[in-house]
């Protein structure tokens, strides 16, 4: 798990980015769109490695799908996420990083 961050608006930020992306994005528009599986309603982790092939992407999956915290279930319907280079720019518009190997003493490692 990642550790605690030193902005704290961050994951809020990114959250509510992510949120808007999921509503607005059009399916002609480039996007991820995932059909949430049985196996993944009680476990964001396995739907963010599904989607984007490792589990700590969890905050965009919980937000594409409108949950609010991580023991609420997914709906089982499609997903609208962002791909790769969307999902970076918000982080980098945010000030968030869900990867661990990205972060150091609670702030991302790419920030200016």
């Amino acid at each position: 798990m990642t550790s605690i961050d030193q902005n704290t608006q961050a994951a809020k930020d990114f959250y509510r980015e992510v949120r808007q992306f999921a509503e607005r994005t059009k399916p002609w528009e480039p996007a991820l769109f995932h059909e949430v599986t049985p196996d993944e309603i009680w476990d964001a982790t396995l739907a963010s490695r599904n989607i984007y092939g490792r589990r700590d992407e969890f905050l965009a999956v919980m937000a594409a799908a409108g949950c609010d915290t991580i023991d609420q279930p997914l709906p089982q319907k499609k997903l609208v996420l962002p791909n790769e280079a969307q999902l970076y720019a918000i982080k980098r518009r945010c000030g968030f990083e869900s990867r661990e190997m990205y972060r150091e003493n609670g702030k991302p490692t790419w920030e200016d």
